[in-house]
């Protein structure tokens, strides 16, 4: 009674103790709902996308019914939660499905290349151009151009970007031809818009022309349902790519996983997955659940921290301390909160966290 598995006759849905074999968390038959109707996860069939909460259900619901037109779509959401298998299951699902799924993170991009990434540039455009270069929206044509980070594109660049989805054209950097697009725009961002438009960080019209259908992806912590589903399905991923074979989970670290609060989201849990794999010499996985209940967020106030950022601002202040404020690295706080490490810095400043010491961080 001190583990549980996943067994073939209760499929992906259930847990109970038993000592059969793991097998993939991805659902393969329909869940009934009430009034006979099968869940939209099991009828649309989302690849890659695993759970049944109901917060995870509506949005889905919302890609189903967006997936087939044509509108911008825009999905919010903290890091970590899973917006770009979204935004693959929107393109998966519409009419552009044979077309390419272009990606680009514009948190990834120095901001002085950024424009060349998006709308190409012609040879001499700039010092170093010595070729002509593609840019992502042309190569989007006729399919889906997925923008993570949309709120870090520079307000000079805004400008061309509404131009792309009012007119439907652009120009290439260095060149006087205007070229037409078609070209569906999905994009992603962990940062409030409305507040960066109030700051004047914003464009207000290309907000209005992004939000055309938002779509909430929802934090695990709002998902704790899912978590025994999105273990089983990383253990099985992550075992059959090191050549393991875990069969067993205990109880106890199970409901550990369950309380935690997650606050790099599902890119957090995948990474404690992997490593306790890595760990794990023998069929039963183990889970460092000293490390875990250390990072835990601290109870406050009867067990509650009055907004969410107090309970964010303690966890990732325990892991600094915890890593001695180191930040980047296979050792550092961003690894260990799975998140990338500007997202960390940028969280930081934000939350106005600062070394004791100089105020600089160690990378």
């Amino acid at each position: 009674m001190g583990t549980i598995v996943m067994t073939p006759d209760t499929g992906w849905r259930r847990w109970k103790p038993a000592t059969s074999t793991l097998r993939p968390a991805i659902a393969s038959e329909p869940k009934s709902e009430p009034g006979g109707r099968e869940s939209v996860r099991a009828k649309a069939s989302f690849e890659g996308i695993v759970g049944q909460s109901a917060a995870l259900r509506q949005a889905l619901q919302l890609v189903e019914m967006v997936a087939p037109t044509d509108s911008t779509v825009l999905l919010m959401g903290e890091t970590g939660t899973g917006k770009e298998l979204i935004a693959r299951a929107i393109h998966d699902h519409s009419r552009r499905k044979q077309s390419p799924l272009i990606k680009l993170n514009c948190a990834a991009i120095p901001t002085g290349l950024l424009e060349s990434e998006l709308f190409g540039h012609e040879r001499g455009a700039f010092t170093g151009a010595i070729v002509q270069k593609i840019g992502r929206v042309e190569l989007a044509d006729q399919g889906t151009l997925f923008l993570d980070e949309i709120g870090d594109i520079p307000l000079e660049l805004q400008p061309k970007l509404l131009r792309v989805l009012q007119e439907r054209e652009f120009e290439r950097l260095g060149s006087t031809r205007t070229q037409k697009i078609d070209v569906r725009l999905v994009a992603a961002t962990h940062r409030n818009l409305e507040r960066m438009i109030a700051d004047n960080q914003f464009r207000s019209d290309l907000y209005y022309r992004l939000s055309v259908f938002p779509i909430e992806v929802p934090p695990l912590r709002e998902r704790a349902g899912d978590i025994p589903l999105l273990v089983h399905h990383f253990v099985h991923e992550f075992s059959q790519r090191m050549n393991r074979r875990i069969e067993t989970i205990p109880e106890e670290t199970m409901d550990a996983l369950k309380k935690y609060a997650w606050p790099g989201n599902i890119r957090e849990l995948q990474n404690l997955i992997e490593r306790s794999v890595i760990l794990s010499p023998g069929p039963v996985l183990q889970v460092r659940l000293q490390g875990l209940s250390v990072r835990t967020i601290p109870a406050q106030n009867g067990g509650q921290y009055e907004t969410l950022e107090q309970a964010q601002r303690a966890h990732i202040m325990a892991t600094l301390k915890e890593t001695r404020w180191v930040v980047s690295g296979p050792k550092g706080a961003a690894t260990r909160l799975g998140m990338n490490r500007s997202t960390l810095q940028f969280r930081m400043k934000r939350l106005g966290i600062v070394p004791p010491w100089t105020g600089e961080y160690q990378l």
